[in-house]
């Protein structure tokens, strides 16, 4: 049985990661695939996308971010990690990816010397808040770009 892992994007896999769909009522909880490159683009010391495959099959993307300046004024008083982007596939949610993708973000972070993950997610009971404090995410009460704001200590 495969193992999941995750890719760097290539031009060999690109297509592929610009096809990974939500759930259509998911569409507005999460910015697609296309836009978190042009993030990465943007933002390459910080960005960190990578597809999800499993076997052969791409089943969702990721990006993560790190050391990030938070509070943005300059300070370094609370540098960042996390996971700023997760698009799971609409076919194959439910199957453990989302919860497979956080572990390696903290993998990352911790391999970075980091002992803290930040995530955001779109408030409201439709959300995946439920999601994120099954793995263990505190809400902190605040929020970023309209976004709950969680962390998982490392």
């Amino acid at each position: 049985m495969p193992v999941p892992r995750l890719e760097e994007l290539t031009p060999a896999n690109l297509d592929a990661a610009l096809a990974i769909r939500v759930h259509p009522d998911q569409e507005h909880r999460v910015a697609p695939v296309v836009k978190s490159l042009a993030e990465a683009y943007v933002h390459p010391g910080v960005a960190w996308p990578r597809l999800i495959v499993d076997g052969d099959r791409p089943v969702g993307f990721l990006m993560a971010f790190f050391d990030i300046d938070w509070k943005g004024d300059g300070s370094g008083d609370d540098i960042r990690s996390g996971l700023w982007r997760l698009n799971i596939a609409a076919a194959e949610q439910g199957r453990g990816y989302g919860r497979f993708a956080v572990d390696a973000v903290a993998a990352e972070i911790r391999r970075r010397g980091g002992s803290r993950l930040t995530t955001t997610w779109h408030p409201g009971p439709t959300g995946p808040e439920e999601f994120y404090v099954r793995l263990g995410f505190r809400p902190t009460g605040e929020t970023s770009g309209g976004d709950a704001v969680g962390e998982l200590d490392l």
